[in-house]
């Protein structure tokens, strides 16, 4: 029988209280600290010491993601929330930057996890180092509307077209669909379609139409055949949702 456990994720920015206390008062069982990619001087001095004292009341994992990134911080945020899905998932979405907040909130939108924000009792002066606020004044849960993600053969086929395509080779419709029958992706496994007519239409019903509305591709027709290109936003959607694969 599955224990369920209370978890965590936290951003790890320049919070010190808002990331400690809610985890004593929720009783939490795991945290999750997203640490910043970036230099040790962009780091704050007490991180180690606040490590410490979480590590005294649960365990304590560690990610490292840009901070500064919303997708970074999407993918992370999704991929724990995957990794735990019989738990009780919740986000701090007040202990990062203002963009690793943006990426958790919508990262709750497309999971089950349930983003809560900390109120602190007030904010850092000169006198506390570079905490920017002390104390805790308890937390809210803040509204998460679903919004909806790729599915995975749509993540399968973005990242398809992200190893496949190169300066000397774009990948066209007939590619995608040798490669659905070839790992076996739900829209052609499910369906059996008898003819490659029927095959053509499920990919774009299913997989080619929906990533184009999205923006995450592009399909241009060169002579005969559609040449089917992974777009900026289409790689960024790739970094946040891979975990489907």
């Amino acid at each position: 029988m599955h224990v369920i456990d209370e978890v965590h994720i936290a951003p790890l920015g320049y919070e010190y209280d808002r990331i400690l206390e809610p985890v004593r008062a929720y009783g939490v069982d795991v945290v999750y600290l997203l640490e910043h990619d970036g230099p040790p001087e962009e780091r704050a001095s007490y991180h180690d010491e606040l490590k410490t004292e979480l590590d005294e009341e649960c365990e304590v994992r560690t990610r490292t993601v840009d901070l500064m990134d919303i997708y970074d911080v999407l993918g992370a945020v999704t991929t724990v929330a995957a990794d735990h899905p019989d738990d009780i998932v919740r986000v701090n979405v007040s202990s990062g930057s203002k963009l690793s907040a943006v990426g958790a909130a919508i990262a709750c939108m497309c999971t089950e996890a349930t983003p809560y924000y900390v109120h602190p009792e007030g904010y850092a002066h000169a006198d506390r180092e570079e905490r920017q606020s002390y104390g805790y004044a308890g937390d809210e849960v803040l509204p998460a509307y679903p919004i909806e993600s790729p599915s995975r053969d749509q993540v399968a086929t973005m990242a398809f077209l992200e190893e496949t395509n190169s300066d000397h080779r774009t990948a066209k419709k007939k590619h995608l669909i040798d490669h659905a029958e070839e790992v076996g992706l739900s829209f052609i496994a499910d369906n059996q379609p008898a003819n490659d007519k029927a095959k053509f239409a499920l990919l774009n019903a299913n997989v080619v139409d929906p990533l184009v509305e999205d923006g995450y591709i592009d399909v241009e027709r060169v002579g005969r055949r559609k040449q089917v290109t992974l777009t900026d936003t289409g790689r960024d959607a790739l970094r946040a949702f891979r975990h489907k694969l």
